[in-house]
């Protein structure tokens, strides 16, 4: 026999006032030196995002994109030794 179990997350700050609106986005603030996550509904999600900025993870390095190292060299070497073999 095979049953399904269906769990719907309601938005928690529509949950404060009674209402059943189903979660679809994790809004995460910090909350005395802890990080914690609340389910909000894409309304509250948007307003909270207005409202406050982005919480930002400074314990981990931020990684630096790679460049192209080979092609700026070049042309500074050639117009610096074309001048001098002019003179």
């Amino acid at each position: 026999m095979v049953t399904e179990v269906f769990t719907l997350k309601y938005c928690d700050p529509h949950a404060v006032s009674e209402e059943k609106v189903e979660a679809t986005e994790v809004i995460q603030f910090a909350w005395e030196g802890t990080v914690r996550e609340v389910d909000a509904c894409d309304e509250c999600a948007k307003e909270h995002e207005a409202r406050f900025e982005p919480l930002v993870d400074y314990s981990r390095p931020v990684k630096k994109r790679r460049t192209k190292k080979a092609a700026a060299p070049a042309p500074a070497a050639d117009d610096g030794s074309a001048s001098a073999s002019d003179e």
